[in-house]
């Protein structure tokens, strides 16, 4: 089904071209789209759609048909009678019938995309439907998702379809509310260069339409339609791994998430057993105000005590003392690199469960 809006632009494009006014009404006679009001037609119109005419001129108006698979759609009416006036609305007819075509076409393609992503197809299917819908099977493609935490905010998908065009080669939908999914063809392009210049072009897009919260997540490059749901499930992960270790970053790659994806996959129990074996009973948010700050810029500037302490404004020794304060109390010497690691990882152990715990995982 074309939407109203739709149907009111190309009435509205025939018009300036014809200066002939159209009105496009259901099977029950009611208007759906007009030039012109032409409520008083309602009644002839129901008439004829009951009649076997496909077209015919009644009270000064003409009447066509309009049809989806054998199955009436819609009627036109054209206002005035004669020879012109009757070729004008066939070939208006003719154009609102393509455009249903197309439009159920599109409808049929995004329906595919849904399912492929979702895993709800056979592998018959992928490649029958596929073959049916002239979608190549065999070629390079990503799959990144646009999140938005403001659900409210529709306009997202109507700009990521805008952004990426109508080339029929990329598919742009939406699974959920929060998130749009494009699944973009790479042919002939660097999948390495391409997918980021992609992702970082979207977000300037998006952020130029005054588009707030937007984190773009994408997964790896697969060759085969088959495998489009895997790249999808990558890059929900990576949305997903983004929000809690990356929440600073817009964009994030699922081959980037380092030991953020471990950690992403670990059971709560296992996390919670691991910590307590770090630091007892004690939870690292509850070290005071200057230590974990110390430790973050002491893990940015790669265990460098100098530099750490250059760029806390603090002396030397100061920073030494912190380290062995800690170390005291947790028994990790940050200026072992094994120990930085195991503490490092307890960190971020701590954010994920508190995130799980948050969401109510």
């Amino acid at each position: 089904m074309i939407s109203s809006q739709i149907l009111q632009n190309t009435l509205e494009g025939l018009k300036n071209i014809t200066r002939v006014n159209f009105s496009v009404m259901d099977p029950e006679g009611k208007e759906v789209a007009q030039t012109a009001d032409m409520s008083e037609c309602g009644n002839a119109a129901a008439a004829f759609a009951a009649s076997p005419a496909d077209s015919q001129e009644i009270s000064g108006h003409q009447f066509f048909k309009i049809f989806d698979e054998q199955q009436l759609e819609y009627l036109l009416v054209v206002e005035g009678s004669g020879e012109d006036v009757y070729t004008i609305g066939k070939l208006a007819a003719f154009q609102i019938q393509n455009l249903l075509v197309a439009y159920k076409e599109r409808f049929d393609k995004d329906n595919f995309v849904k399912n492929l992503l979702l895993d709800n197809l056979l592998l018959v299917d992928i490649y029958g439907r596929s073959k049916k819908l002239h979608i190549q099977s065999d070629a390079p493609r990503i799959v990144y998702v646009v999140e938005n935490s403001n659900s409210k905010d529709n306009n997202v998908l109507e700009l990521t379809r805008t952004f990426f065009g109508t080339s029929g080669k990329d598919f742009v939908t939406a699974v959920d509310e929060s998130s749009v999914v494009v699944v973009k063809d790479l042919t002939g392009a660097d999948p390495v260069k391409e997918t980021q210049r992609t992702a970082k072009s979207l977000s300037s897009y998006l952020a130029k339409e005054n588009v707030e919260n937007i984190r773009i997540a994408y997964g790896t490059v697969v060759q085969e339609i088959k495998d489009v749901s895997r790249s999808y499930k990558e890059a929900k992960m990576a949305a997903d791994v983004g929000r809690i270790f990356f929440d600073e970053k817009d964009v994030v790659a699922y081959s980037e998430l380092g030991i953020g994806r471990l950690i992403y996959q670990l059971p709560l129990p296992l996390c919670k057993m691991f910590i307590k074996e770090i630091f007892g009973g004690k939870n690292p948010e509850d070290f005071d105000d200057e230590t974990l700050p110390t430790i973050n810029k002491f893990f940015e500037n790669s265990l460098n005590v100098s530099e750490t302490s250059r760029q806390l404004f603090i002396h030397r020794n100061t920073l030494v003392y912190r380290l062995d304060k800690l170390q005291k109390s947790t028994g990790l010497d940050l200026r072992v690199f094994e120990d930085a690691i195991t503490f490092k990882i307890a960190l971020m152990v701590v954010k994920y469960m508190k995130y799980m715990e948050s969401n109510n995982y």
